[in-house]
């Protein structure tokens, strides 16, 4: 009786405190569109308390009864003060302008670093549409993909190359998600520019590590990118016409506060005048973003969004290529209650590949798809738990290439390489919990399983041994099949399942500073086989099966963060070990092959290093500094004692291994007319490989190389400048327009693409040939919008 009796008090005492409590919740708009604001910071300075809005703009946060101040700022927004009394749970939407007071600006700037420095997550960068368009770019074109190889952790192959590499993972370890859909081609014109275009942008976000639960699929990175929603106001239009591509987006209300539409088209047309100079070739690029989103009522939001892009690259009647993404999300954002917010996506993706050659009459034609059904909730229990759980499952359909023949003379036989299928599930849940004033943890835990569907055709080996060793030549061979087998893709071939533990705290040492660490392992279910340090049209992507495993990535990393006024500092350590990286043998064929188990070795891939952003957020003169120190390499031993592997089974550096990785940006608004930007990059060249001596066969010089990725090119550096115009920067007009007159590697560095070596035919001497993409690049662009 005396445990029930205290068991009852205790309950009631608990019920009773919890009934003292309110929650308070709402979405935080811009005032002038109507848009959803990411990254809110909602303060109750008395209390100590804070919440941030998701990336729908919803926040909800507890509060005791009585009279409190509620205050919501966002960088480049301002801050705004409400007074409220709770005496229940409260809805309180606010709408946040460009330029708004800025209100007890010092208090409120000391609770904003405490939150952020007190959430555990770390090894994430967000970006701001407005910051990219600042950042000074080759030809003038404001780029995603530029703007965050400026960032500590992220680089590329080079100028020129598509994709980008996080913390030494390779390009197709990076997950590249628009409003939810996945990109798998993030470039235009082989990598000179990204498919995204900077109008249409919200806000995004790059996940290097400490990678939330609610993420999956990829080895290394995750970038989230969101589109704006559309204006909800009035109509508005913004754009801008350049040297060799212009854009223009549409947004307005369908039905005014209720329902927008967006909608943004961008294309080059350099190609309109290469016939003036007797070149018959071509290289363009168009894409499309639109966006729909209706307000049902306070509790329920439909949103359709798309993405459709293309590139065609033409060298005269002999070569035609095109190549490009696709994209379809419909979403129910549902507000179940003001503690429970959910987000249910149908995503279509698919990325086409065609190519086609005129002198020998056949195309060829390849590409992915998914269908993708994601149903996400966010839970606010409290002030000092959080939850966010959800399952999500994708269908993939591989089309590795389907040859037909132009013309009846051509000769060639129709032929289609083997569709492959694949479905892909994952459920998660992920906690985030305050667990002292001091201590804060993010726990959580992702469930994959990947399950290869049947296909038409599956070639079985000996002692399942596609590939075989030639001890005498010292080379791989293919292995000849010894059968096939056919299954329904109604049913399993082979079947995987792995556990993903995510695991972040943050400890703080003072409202200033802390130290965070974390742990995350990803698993990656496909593969994309290349043979160059960035990925091309035609490279192959692979689903796990029969003979290739899931990739495995454990990464962990340990963080100094500190915030001082208007700047802040970030330093990281982290090492990744990668299971199951699959590398290709010396002398592999990508292109049409149906069988790529047959050229490729199972490995293993590490990478580590010390990462420093330092950055200025406020003030006349702001940007950052951001160093990596960092090794990244990969080892492919030989299956047997008597096998070489690659290298002899030793570790060698990945094709985008960079020791050194400086870059310092800066914006400076001289006036309201004058403004001004600047990067300095600075790279150690990235790893080649170099023929060391040469033997003749048949009087024919044949090169021997050395070891891969033993030798480097030289150091790359550059530096970009920008200055932006704004003639009536004070004009009430609607029509407001802006000059950006940028150049890129300003002092003219020849950085080196890559170096060939040939024979100089008047001396019989063998000569190097630095190949460079890139010299002094000056732009004009004028911005507008009305």
């Amino acid at each position: 009786m005396k445990i029930q009796f205290l068991f009852l008090f205790l309950f009631g005492t608990l019920l009773g405190y919890a009934q003292e409590k309110y929650t308070v919740s709402g979405t935080v708009l811009e005032a002038e569109t109507g848009e959803t604001l990411i990254g809110v910071n909602v303060i109750v300075p008395e209390l100590q308390l804070g919440a941030i809005t998701n990336e729908y703009g919803f926040y909800s946060i507890s509060l005791p009864a009585g009279t409190h101040e509620l205050y919501f700022s966002s960088i480049g927004f301002g801050t705004k003060k409400e007074t409220i009394t709770v005496t229940e749970n409260l809805k309180i939407n606010q709408s946040l302008s460009e330029d708004s007071e800025q209100l007890d600006e010092v208090i409120l700037k000391v609770d904003i670093e405490k939150i952020n420095i007190r959430k555990p997550q770390m090894s994430a960068n967000s970006l701001s549409a407005s910051t990219i368009k600042k950042i000074p770019v080759v030809l003038g074109e404001a780029d995603v993909l530029k703007a965050i190889t400026l960032l500590p952790g992220v680089t590329n192959a080079g100028e020129g190359a598509s994709g980008f590499n996080v913390r030494g993972g390779a390009a197709d370890q990076n997950l590249i998600l628009l409003d939810e859909a996945t990109l798998y081609n993030s470039s235009h014109l082989f990598g000179f520019f990204s498919v995204f275009n900077p109008d249409a942008i919200k806000e995004l976000t790059l996940y290097k590590g400490g990678i939330p639960a609610r993420y999956g699929g990829r080895a290394s990175s995750v970038l989230d990118i969101y589109q704006k929603d559309g204006n909800k106001k009035q109509f508005k239009a913004s754009g801008g016409i350049g040297l060799i591509a212009s854009r223009l987006l549409l947004e307005g209300p369908i039905v005014k506060d209720k329902a927008s539409f967006l909608i943004g088209g961008r294309s080059s047309y350099a190609h309109l005048f290469l016939p003036l100079f007797d070149i018959d070739s071509k290289a363009l690029f168009y894409d499309l973003n639109t966006k729909l989103s209706y307000n049902l009522d306070e509790n329920n939001t439909l949103f359709v969004s798309g993405y459709f892009g293309r590139d065609v690259f033409n060298i005269s009647d002999s070569f035609s290529n095109t190549f490009g993404n696709s994209t379809l999300n419909l979403r129910w954002n549902h507000l179940f209650s003001e503690k429970l917010f959910s987000n249910l996506s149908l995503i279509y993706s698919d990325y086409y590949y065609g190519l086609e050659l005129n002198f020998v009459d056949f195309q060829f034609d390849s590409g992915v798809r998914n269908f993708n059904f994601k149903y996400d909730l966010r839970h606010y229990l409290s002030n000092d738990i959080q939850l966010r759980y959800g399952v999500n499952s994708i269908y993939y359909k591989f089309n590795p290439g389907d040859v037909q023949p132009t013309s009846e003379a051509s000769g060639i036989n129709p032929f289609k390489l083997t569709d492959k299928y694949a479905f892909e599930n994952a459920g998660y849940v992920d906690a985030e919990i305050d667990i002292t004033e001091n201590l804060s943890v993010q726990a959580g835990l992702r469930v994959s399983t990947f399950n290869r569907l049947g296909q038409e055709e599956l070639y079985l080996y000996e002692n399942d041994n596609p590939i075989l060793y030639n001890q005498e030549l010292k080379i791989y061979e293919k292995a000849t099949p010894i059968d096939t087998l056919s299954m329904s893709k109604s049913k399993t071939m082979r079947s995987f399942a792995n556990l993903e533990p995510r695991f972040a705290l943050a400890y703080q040492l003072n409202e200033k500073s802390s130290i965070k660490a974390s742990y995350n392992r990803m698993t990656q279910y496909i593969h994309l086989i290349s043979n160059t340090t960035s990925p091309t049209p035609f490279d192959i992507y692979a689903p796990s099966g029969k003979y290739i495993d899931p990739q495995l990535a454990d990464q962990v990393a340990v963080g100094y963060f500190k915030a001082f006024e208007n700047y802040s500092l970030e330093v990281e350590t982290y090492y990744k070990e990668v299971k199951n990286r699959i590398d290709y043998v010396d002398g592999s064929d990508l292109i049409a092959n149906n069988a790529v188990e047959q050229i490729i070795l199972n490995g293993e891939a590490r990478s580590y290093g010390l990462e420093v952003l330092f950055k200025k957020t406020e003030g006349k003169l702001q940007g950052w500094i951001a160093y990596t120190l960092s090794k990244s390499e990969q080892k492919t031993p030989g299956r047997t004692p008597e096998e070489a592997g690659i290298n002899n089974g030793e570790w060698y550096s990945s094709g985008w291994d960079k020791t050194h990785d400086l870059s310092i940006t800066g914006q400076y608004e001289l006036s309201k007319k004058w403004s001004f930007g600047a990067n300095l990059v600075y790279q150690t060249g990235r790893p080649t490989t170099y023929p060391n001596g040469q033997y003749v066969y048949n009087n024919e010089v044949i090169p021997v190389y050395e070891d891969r990725n033993s030798s480097r090119l030289p150091a790359f550096h550059r530096m970009d400048l920008s200055a932006t115009w704004t003639p009536k920067p004070d004009s009430k007009k609607r029509w407001q327009g802006e000059w950006v007159f940028s150049l890129y590697n300003a002092y003219g560095r020849k950085n080196a693409a890559s170096i060939s070596f040939s024979e100089n035919t008047d001396n019989g001497q063998n000569e190097a040939t630095r190949l460079s993409i890139f010299g002094r690049i000056p732009a004009i662009t004028y911005n507008f919008k009305f």
